[in-house]
């Protein structure tokens, strides 16, 4: 989606609102594609004392397999994006990921919001922000309560252990 923001650049204070919404589901993240459902975003442009910012709220739900329990988990997701607009750069290597080159007064919401969103990914995919993960003996999901495995000795006390079986 292409925004125009020729009428609010010249006029301070001014807002362009837009809600648009994006197709992912072809997006690999950590070698699965978990946007499944469309991105909505909605959010505005603000002209701010001659700078335009950008704030916006993506959200979806992700459908995955989580990195640390390998359970299927289906979890909404909401992002909040901030980033700067301009019509010129005046050092493009020292511009960082949130400031956008606007093209013949245009914003390409279409490409400011993807990379918002692919910047705000975890790197890894989780049923929930606390999963415990899988036992690593018994493999069991500790997010169901605890295994039945025994913890292992520390091998600086293995000495002391020795004795102890020894009477």
């Amino acid at each position: 989606m292409l925004l125009r923001l020729s009428k609010i650049i010249e006029t301070p204070d001014s807002v362009a609102p837009f809600e648009t919404s994006l197709d992912l589901h072809d997006m690999p993240f950590g070698g699965s594609c978990p946007v499944q459902e469309p991105v909505s975003a909605k959010g505005a442009v603000r002209n701010t004392a001659g700078v335009l910012l950008l704030e916006a709220e993506l959200s979806t739900v992700l459908h995955g397999i989580c990195d640390r329990c390998a359970s299927e988990f289906v979890r909404g997701i909401s992002i909040p994006v901030r980033a700067i607009l301009t019509t010129e750069l005046e050092n493009e290597d020292e511009a960082d990921e949130w400031t956008f080159l606007l093209e013949d007064d245009t914003a390409d919401l279409d490409d400011i919001l993807t990379t918002a969103f692919v910047l705000n990914m975890d790197s890894k995919l989780l049923c929930k922000p606390d999963c415990k993960g899988l036992c690593f003996r018994c493999g069991k999901n500790l997010n169901d309560g605890p295994c039945s495995c025994r913890p292992e000795a520390d091998p600086r006390l293995a000495v002391l252990g020795q004795l102890l079986k020894d009477k």
